[in-house]
């Protein structure tokens, strides 16, 4: 419906500055002749929106503008809601459950009225967690440096020092995303494999572009080695494969026995712990190199309980 685009467009572009007339027709799947009309019948409807040419021209809502609080139903505060409740769960912020207060009482929001929930409980990782996420929240917002021991995946320590940008909880954990004078370059650090965390005194000495964008870059920007992994898996396995490795099954037998393939990164631990658990049920059909790598383990681990 054209109210519904409408009422879209605007909320976009009060939640971003110039647009592009483009970007608005790829966004609600329309022409660009389209939105130019329904910008227009916006305008007429008093929402003021200005236009600018060129390269980086587009559209944009004027700061003056107000939006009418009217335009927010019941189930977009249901959303809302259910969103923040989700968030709660995995994360402990006294100024998140005091937004969560306030918007249950403005929209006089009933228990029934919410149909899924979401429990993000698995979020709280350990006990010390929440703890440095706190530790790094106070970082972030007051500008300064942080010093802390850091274990890479290789099992290497070294003390980093850090201008604290951002926390992200993405594969199940938390991450710390800054500028690290050590590398002189953005990097993403596994809050439990951090220790002995102090802030400085010292403020940011760099000047940071878009958080968002460079969070995005380094995630993009995997340099880790990854293996081509083979398995043969037995009928009963499935399942608990399926959920725990996903990968892609490439051929299957009349006794439920099948082959999948995954693309996994090769000194990553929780995936060769889960293969490790599966004992007898997956055999590697290939590389050699994880093959090899199993059975030194499976050994260790038999001397380790040898009378």
């Amino acid at each position: 419906m054209k109210i519904d685009r409408l009422i879209g467009i605007t909320m976009y572009l009060l939640n971003r500055n110039v647009v592009s007339a483009r970007e608005l027709a790829d966004k609600f799947e329309v022409s660009v002749r389209t939105i130019v009309r329904d910008v227009e019948a916006l305008s007429i409807a008093g929402i003021p929106i200005s236009s600018s040419t060129g390269a980086s021209g587009g559209y944009e809502i004027l700061d003056t503008f107000k939006l009418n609080k009217q335009i927010v139903n019941m189930d977009d505060y249901l959303s809302v809601i259910m969103a923040l409740k989700s968030m709660c769960s995995a994360y402990d912020n006294k100024k998140l459950v005091s937004t969560l207060e306030k918007l249950l009482a403005a929209s006089k929001h009933k228990d029934d009225g919410q149909k899924v929930f979401l429990d993000f409980g698995v979020a709280r990782e350990g006990e010390n967690i929440p703890e440095y996420v706190k530790t790094f929240e106070d970082a972030i917002f007051a500008g300064k440096i942080v010093e802390f021991d850091y274990t890479d995946s290789g099992d290497k320590t070294n003390r980093r020092i850090v201008e604290p940008l951002a926390l992200t909880y993405k594969w199940y954990a938390w991450y710390l995303f800054g500028y690290c004078t050590y590398k002189k370059d953005y990097r993403i650090f596994k809050l439990n494999r951090i220790s002995k965390i102090f802030i400085t005194k010292i403020p940011f000495t760099h000047k940071h572009p878009n958080i968002a964008e460079l969070i995005e870059k380094q995630w993009n920007n995997d340099s880790r080695t990854y293996w081509d992994i083979k398995l043969l898996c037995r009928a009963e396995a499935k399942i608990p494969v399926m959920e725990y490795l996903k990968g892609k099954v490439l051929e299957e037998y009349k006794n439920g026995d099948f082959i999948i393939s995954l693309h996994l990164p090769e000194n990553e631990r929780m995936w060769f712990s889960l293969l490790l658990g599966f004992g007898d049920r997956v055999k590697v059909l290939e590389p050699q190199e994880l093959k090899d790598r199993l059975l030194q383990k499976a050994g260790e681990i038999q001397n380790l309980y040898k009378d």
